[in-house]
């Protein structure tokens, strides 16, 4: 897969802030976020999916955690000061974040929301989320991730 991929709303935000990233592709039809990681020969712990979850206030969020992890609820809730925290459902993560299932990211969402990154994604120079759409992920460094999304580095893992 080497074919240059269209801009992205993702790849434009990025461009116009002066953060370099890293163009990555593969097959569209991987959904499975390790299967992601091997398709990209990269470790699942420093490739990122984006969960939006919700709150009892019908708050929104989007917590970034390793692709081959789950997110513990309870740790999220306590992060947000919420008394819990569920994921939305599928059919409302297009109209509020502007993004597909399999193609959402904490860059250039429709509705801004806070965003909460695991802590481990600081153990390395560059993480990978998705570009935008399905089959492309972009890689960057998770502190210009943080700077940019004015993300929270909290521990996130079940």
């Amino acid at each position: 897969m080497d074919k240059k991929p269209n801009k992205t709303n993702v790849m434009r935000l990025l461009e116009e802030a002066g953060i370099s990233y890293i163009e990555r592709l593969y097959d569209e039809n991987t959904v499975d976020g390790e299967k992601v990681a091997l398709a990209l020969g990269e470790n699942p712990e420093c490739v990122f999916k984006s969960l939006v979850c919700e709150n009892e206030r019908h708050e929104n969020y989007i917590f970034e955690v390793p692709v081959n992890q789950t997110l513990n609820l309870k740790k999220a809730a306590k992060a947000t000061g919420s008394k819990f925290i569920e994921m939305i459902p599928q059919k409302k993560l297009l109209p509020l974040t502007g993004y597909v299932h399999g193609g959402c990211s904490p860059i250039g969402l429709k509705k801004a929301m806070p965003v909460y990154i695991d802590e481990t994604a600081q153990l390395f120079d560059t993480i990978y989320i998705s570009g935008g759409k399905r089959g492309f992920q972009v890689g960057l460094s998770p502190f210009d991730l943080e700077k940019y999304t004015k993300g929270i580095f909290i521990d996130l893992l079940a």
